[in-house]
């Protein structure tokens, strides 16, 4: 039985991936009142997910690049926490990983946890204080110019820094993922330091939900042959998925 945290997560995910959900189809599929899903609704649209219409809800007009930090690490959440329990079982004792600025990253954060001896280098603020609180943890913040919105360091500082760096992994969260565009990110700002992470590290593993694949955004990191691994959820872009893994990348889908 989910909690009603956990449903409203699941109804917040399933309004973001497609537009409109119903309240006595919500109600079956979590067997409970009409009632207990109109008071999620409600809670949701207080929040600022979804705009609640005649008999169910409907997503709002605002693109994921549009949302604040915040908006961000509750979109989808669901998903990314399935996604960060597989990308966790790649992490290994005594591992070097370099991550960027993704929100997706939090989340594999917390469930490596229980791993030793790991050190993390990120451009992230959010991240590195995440990583901070765990005294496993060996945290480097990457110091540059700083996105006061989304909270990373980028620029030629931070570069300069991670030349200094070699990874046994590199996680990146990315906003688009194609066979034809590649790895790209809504920022241009921090695709410099994305791909730098990715030729200064052993293997590439790319943490990115269904939303992601197929899509492709402002700024290009590099091709997608530079990734070795994709870790999705299940996805109906399975044509997508195919011809990423005719390019040679590992496919593992929550």
């Amino acid at each position: 039985m989910l909690t009603t945290e956990q449903r409203r997560e699941n109804i917040m995910s399933a309004v973001h991936e497609t537009g409109r959900v119903k309240v006595a189809e919500l109600s079956a599929e979590y067997k409970v009142s009409e009632v207990s899903i109109r008071k999620d609704l409600e809670a949701l649209e207080a929040e600022g997910h979804l705009k609640r219409i005649h008999g169910g809800a409907v997503a709002l007009n605002k693109l994921y690049v549009n949302m604040d930090l915040g908006e961000r690490y509750k979109t989808n959440a669901t998903a990314k926490r399935k996604l960060a329990e597989l990308a966790a079982g790649f992490i290994e004792d005594n591992d070097t990983i370099f991550m960027n600025a993704g929100t997706t990253l939090t989340y594999v954060l917390r469930a490596i946890r229980g791993k030793k001896n790991v050190s993390i280098v990120t451009n992230s603020i959010q991240n590195a204080t995440e990583a901070a609180a765990h005294s496993s943890f060996n945290v480097t913040l990457l110091g540059g110019e700083l996105d006061t919105k989304y909270q990373f360091t980028h620029g030629s500082d931070a570069e300069k820094q991670l030349a200094n760096y070699h990874a046994t992994k590199c996680i990146l969260s990315v906003d688009g993922v194609s066979s034809e565009a590649g790895l790209t990110l809504y920022y241009a700002n921090e695709a410099p330091l994305a791909r730098q992470m990715i030729g200064s590290a052993s293997s590439v593993i790319v943490v990115a939900d269904g939303s992601k694949i197929g899509k492709e955004v402002f700024a290009r990191i590099t091709d997608a042959t530079k990734m070795d691994i994709l870790i999705t959820n299940k996805t109906e872009k399975q044509k997508v998925l195919t011809e990423l893994e005719e390019l040679g990348v590992e496919i593992y889908q929550a």
